[in-house]
């Protein structure tokens, strides 16, 4: 198949290249758009990234087009309608980052409860003193999981390996996760009432903006402990730092930060594409910054060698799957 990819790096290019090296493959740098699209009018798939807007006009002037192919989890930058019109197939890469964001997740628990922000700035310094620095162990404590999806189930098995309670808030009761892990499937209220820590693993919809806010968090230990890898929006920042003012909460660790409207999936921070200087300012202007007892990460938790690759293996796949040789695996279903 004659294949053209739009968005790439340099290393993509050479990583797909040597993957696929029975089609005829054309990349592009720039975004798929009006003025390119007359290079590949004669592919049979095409290969973007959320910049490309692959509308109606744009999918009408390919002349035989078998399927849109997106290096991403989200597809609201292509015509799925006009595409099914066009009996062109649309697929994504639904999952990528699992493992890579729980990992994340307990490298910011171990920083909060053992204190390695604070050692290693002391230390840097030529200060040795452990004045300060006494940590907790996570053995025995219970971490609450509101979200038990992919990254949220593989957190779970992580605190498993540290012998830590497991309460979970989910609309969904996964009882073959519960019987597995040793979890308790418990309300909100009641996860945020006895968890020792608190790891947010849930999308952010209308439903879950400001899931933790100034009413519930009132309910949360005052040394508790609050990470969030998943979305900003999930906590009211206010009420955050009204709390953390108080000192009633242990301390908190964000890879993501309630004004960060601009992204869509992780991904898209990587492109050149992104406005990085709004990223920039958010964090240099941040209050949250100025509390000792606060890490923030500047949304890294997706960032990891094998999970960037991952997404040019499952786009493989996808390629391969519409090219007979495996099973569609990734079709995108409206």
């Amino acid at each position: 198949m004659k294949i053209g990819f739009f968005e790439i790096e340099d290393w993509e290019k050479e990583y797909l290249k040597s993957k696929l090296k029975n089609h005829n493959l054309v990349f592009f740098k720039d975004v798929l758009n009006n003025k390119n699209v007359g290079s590949v009018l004669d592919v049979d798939a095409v290969s973007v990234f959320i910049y490309s807007k692959v509308d109606k006009e744009i999918l009408k002037k390919f002349k035989k087009l078998k399927a849109v192919i997106t290096r991403s989890t989200g597809f609201d930058h292509i015509d799925i309608k006009e595409c099914k019109k066009r009996k062109i197939s649309v697929m994504n890469v639904p999952y990528y980052g699992e493992n890579t964001v729980a990992e994340h997740t307990f490298a910011l628990i171990l920083s909060l409860s053992r204190k390695i922000h604070k050692s290693y700035e002391r230390t840097v310094r030529g200060n040795f003193s452990l004045e300060g620095l006494r940590g907790f162990d996570l053995k025995g404590k219970t971490l609450g999981i509101v979200g038990l999806g992919h990254i949220g189930k593989h957190v779970a098995r992580i605190a498993k390996g540290f012998y830590m309670n497991i309460l979970v808030y989910d609309l969904h009761r996964d009882k073959k996760a519960e019987k597995k892990l040793g979890l308790k499937f418990v309300s909100l209220e009641n996860l945020l009432k006895n968890s020792d820590v608190i790891s947010l693993h849930c999308p952010y919809n209308k439903k879950t903006h400001h899931l933790i806010n100034n009413k519930n968090i009132k309910l949360i230990k005052k040394d508790a402990y609050i990470i969030n890898t998943a979305r900003g929006g999930l906590i009211e920042t206010k009420a955050l730092v009204k709390t953390l003012v108080k000192g009633n909460l242990g301390g908190v660790a964000l890879d993501v930060l309630e004004e960060e409207s601009l992204i869509k999936e992780e991904i898209q921070l990587l492109s050149k594409n992104f406005p990085k200087e709004n990223l920039q300012g958010l964090l240099e202007n941040h209050l949250l910054l100025t509390f000792d007892n606060v890490i923030i990460t500047p949304h890294n938790a997706f960032n990891s060698q094998e999970a960037l690759q991952r997404i040019l293996d499952v786009s493989i796949e996808n390629i391969q799957g519409i090219s007979g040789k495996i099973k569609c695996k990734n079709i995108v279903k409206t």
